[in-house]
């Protein structure tokens, strides 16, 4: 028996020991569950070992459920140790609008920022994968559903312009909900500034690859996610612009097709190029601007082995 099958048959022992117990023990029994050692997989509900699951990049074993990571994990999950660069750290959002819901935009800029230990909901910067100097931005959905502001924009635009001037491959991760409402049209006109970088960097002659995470909606999708020279997903990843439920009661036509929206679904449809799992991401990583280095004018250092002999991926 596995330490795992033996968990779950002690749990369900536990459990049927606590019928009619009081409610004090019951309580006890979902704390010692819940105490941080185990996580249970919202798709599958296996519980497994919190260290085994860290280890596997938030990954469940069982099903290949792709966990939500923070933009710090994804960086270290991705990058050479000790080549993380960041950029812009200052940039930090303004209240040009005044805007207040049911609490004003400021103190909510706040209180996730001390929640988060971020400015805002996307980190940019320069660093090496397996020895390849890049340019790499990363968001964040824990900051605000990593919604697009004046400062995401900015960064974007600002990484986008670095590694066109410094003739770097640019690789950006996208986690969002789309344009902030908070800034109205000054989050929407991001949407243009980030796409004409892109542009700039296109003509001359940079690789760019958008990977899309699980969710990428809205005003970033209608921009720098999808611009990608190479778009890739990871699996499971929601992608679109409007979510179905609002596309199905505007179109009125019932039902949306099965998996619709779903990066399976994008991939079936000829949106996106590839689906690739975590677990093998910085290796694919690697070998597309392996791939792709008569474009990259700068000198490589010698690859490791292990990501030539990966088979192509398109």
């Amino acid at each position: 028996m596995s330490l795992l099958d033996w968990f779950a048959e002690r749990r369900k022992e536990t459990s049927l020991n606590l019928t009619g117990s009081s409610p004090f023990d019951k309580e006890r029994q979902v704390r010692e569950i819940a105490d941080g050692l185990w996580q249970k997989c919202p798709a599958c509900d296996t519980l497994t070992y919190t260290k085994d699951l860290r280890q596997n990049l938030q990954v469940c074993p069982s099903c290949g459920h792709h966990q939500r990571i923070t933009a710090p994990e994804r960086l270290e999950q991705l990058l050479d140790a000790g080549s993380w660069q960041p950029l812009d750290e200052h940039l930090a959002p303004a209240d040009p609008l005044h805007f207040f819901d049911q609490k004003p935009y400021p103190e909510r800029i706040s209180s996730y920022q001390e929640r988060t230990q971020l400015k805002d909901a996307v980190l940019t910067g320069l660093g090496n994968l397996d020895g390849i100097p890049l340019a790499i931005g990363v968001m964040d959905f824990r900051f605000m559903g990593g919604s697009m502001g004046s400062v995401v924009g900015e960064k974007i635009a600002r990484l986008t312009e670095r590694a066109t001037r410094d003739h770097l491959p640019l690789v950006i991760f996208s986690a969002s909900g789309g344009a902030r409402m908070q800034e109205g049209i000054l989050s929407l006109m991001q949407m243009a500034k980030t796409s004409a970088a892109l542009q700039r960097h296109r003509d001359a002659g940079q690789l760019f690859i958008s990977v899309l995470t699980q969710p990428t909606y809205g005003g970033v999708t209608a921009s720098f996610a999808m611009l990608g020279d190479l778009i890739l997903a990871e699996p499971g990843a929601q992608v679109g612009f409007a979510g179905p439920n609002v596309i199905e009661q505007t179109i009125g036509k019932g039902k949306l097709p099965e998996g619709f929206q779903t990066a399976e679904y994008l991939l079936a449809h000829g949106l996106i190029d590839a689906i690739v799992p975590r677990t093998e991401l910085r290796k694919r990583l690697a070998q597309l601007l392996y791939m792709h280095r008569p474009r990259l004018h700068v000198s490589l250092p010698t690859l490791n082995t292990d990501v030539l002999a990966l088979e192509p991926m398109l």
